[in-house]
Order: structure tokens, then C-alpha cells, then sequence
């Protein structure tokens, strides 16, 4: 997947010449790679991947540490590449508190059937809007459903706010060496679930605001791809049309569209979430 304006790849460190010490093996350079859980990972030998992977007996503990190491680097990159930020890499919806309180039981169930239902949901393009108070843990369950359809399903994810959109569009237009308004579109357009965070955030100004019709015209795009978006906002259902325009707001709603209330009070007013 190309690496742009969100999507991101493991941060490298600590690079230096390595030699694996095997005859015919040229040097490498290893370094301490990014790990999604916050951890540090040494790369090692292409070359000895290779011999194990291709050169050894499917049954050989060696081919089968290969197989199982090419899989784990390439669920991290995918991992990573979701953008979720190390405040909600732990989030999961399991660990979503909801207590005995029913509105957010009804909340986290029509999260959890999302994210397991959601081969079905991407073959038909349908939408989740998560609406409802702050602090309620609307994050919380966005981040979970795409780290399980990521891990799970092997699908492909990311999380951006409508802040960093409309910024990323700003800074194409003044930068004509960066990615054109077109090529964030498209990147955005690319991801098997665009989860688009705090929308409604910011103040619409009439006439002088164009965030509405830029979270139109990638709604709409994920839309005529027939791809899902889960959309997460502190505003009123009937309210979202001031913020991503009437006809985005109508494509999220179409073909079954679902909506999860947050109704209750913010956790970081001594609510649990």
C-alpha cells in the first residue's frame, strides 16, 4: 500500500551493517523496528528468511518460524498503518466497560456485530455512525472494530480526524511537491474501513468553511466504491448534515446504515467507559 499522508509505516531505529555470519549471506541492515504494542523488534537476515522459506522442508521448525515471522511483520505493518495513536492501541471490545447499564451494552452489541459481521458490511458498502456525547468511549469502540477486522479479517484500515483531512487538503495547496487534494482523496478512497473521528469538532462558518464539502466528496468516494466508513461524532444525528453536507449525510444512511447512540455522561466526568 503506498505510504502517504496517513497511511504510515513502522518507525526504524538504531540502523547499522549487520552480518549474519552464513557463507554467501551479504551484509543487511538491521534495525530495531516499530511494534505496534509499543515494542522494539531486531530485524533479521533476508537471506536466512529466504533459505527457510523457500530452501526448507515445509516441515522443518525453520520454514515453519519463517512463515509464522513474515505473518507477524506483515499484520504489524497493517496494524500501524491504521494510524491508531498509542492511546487506544489497547482498546478492545472486550475491554469496553459497560457495566449494567443498558445503553451501553446496546452500544458496544451493535459495535461487536459490526466488526464481526463485517465481510458482509464491506460487500455492501454499508456505514456505522457512532454519535453521542463526549467522553462516552466513541473512540474507544471505533479503534476496536478496526484493529479486530484488521487482525481477524486481514482487511485493510484507517482512522484519520476530519481536522487532519481538511488540514492534508490545506497543506496540498500550498506545497505542489506533496500529494495533490486528488491523491489524499484517493489514499482515503483506498482502505477497506475509513473510520473518520471528531467530526462536528470544529465551528462551521457559512460561506468560509470547506470541510463539509471535502468530508462529502470522501464519503461519496468510499460510497461509489461501495466501502464502508464508520463516522464518530459528538453531534445530534439530525445535526450531521451541517457538517459533512446533506448528501454524505443521506449516503451513510443508505443500504442499512447503522447508527450507535451514546447517550449517557462522559466517563471523564466519573461516568465508566
Amino acid at each position: 500500500m503506498t505510504v502517504s499522508k496517513f497511511i504510515l509505516e513502522p518507525e526504524l531505529a538504531e540502523t547499522r551493517e549487520k552480518s549474519c555470519g552464513t557463507p554467501g549471506h551479504n551484509a543487511f541492515k538491521q534495525s530495531l523496528v516499530e511494534q505496534f504494542d509499543g515494542s522494539w523488534k531486531l530485524n533479521t537476515c533476508p537471506a536466512c528468511r529466504w533459505q527457510a522459506l523457500y530452501n526448507t522442508p515445509k516441515d522443518r521448525e525453520e520454514h515453519l518460524q519463517a512463515v509464522a515471522q513474515v505473518e507477524a511483520d506483515r499484520l504489524n505493518s497493517d496494524l500501524m498503518a491504521t494510524g491508531i495513536t498509542p492511546r487506544f492501541r489497547k482498546c478492545s471490545l472486550d475491554s469496553y466497560v459497560t457495566g449494567n447499564d443498558k445503553d451501553k451494552q446496546r452500544a458496544l452489541s451493535i459495535c461487536r456485530k459490526y466488526a464481526e459481521g463485517f465481510g458482509e458490511h464491506l460487500t455492501a458498502g454499508r456505514a456505522l455512525m457512532l454519535m453521542g456525547e463526549i467522553g462516552t468511549g466513541k473512540t474507544h469502540l471505533a479503534c476496536a472494530i478496526l484493529q479486530h477486522v484488521v487482525h481477524t479479517g486481514g482487511y485493510t484500515g484507517l482512522i484519520v480526524t476530519a481536522e487532519s483531512i481538511t488540514q492534508a487538503v490545506t497543506d496540498s495547496f500550498r506545497n505542489n511537491s506533496g500529494p495533490s487534494k486528488t491523491d489524499l482523496i484517493n489514499e482515503l478512497a483506498s482502505v477497506d474501513l475509513l473510520v473518520i473521528d471528531e467530526v462536528g469538532v470544529h465551528s462551521v462558518r457559512a460561506g468560509k468553511d470547506f470541510t463539509p464539502s471535502l468530508l462529502h466528496e470522501v464519503v461519496d468516494r468510499r460510497y461509489q466504491l461501495i466501502k464502508p466508513t464508520i463516522l464518530v461524532s459528538n453531534q445530534k444525528p439530525e445535526d450531521l448534515h451541517s457538517f459533512i453536507g446533506p448528501r454524505a449525510a443521506d449516503r451513510l444512511r443508505e443500504n442499512g446504515g447503522l447508527l450507535a447512540p451514546f447517550t449517557w455522561n462522559s466517563a471523564r466526568s466519573g461516568g465508566l467507559a
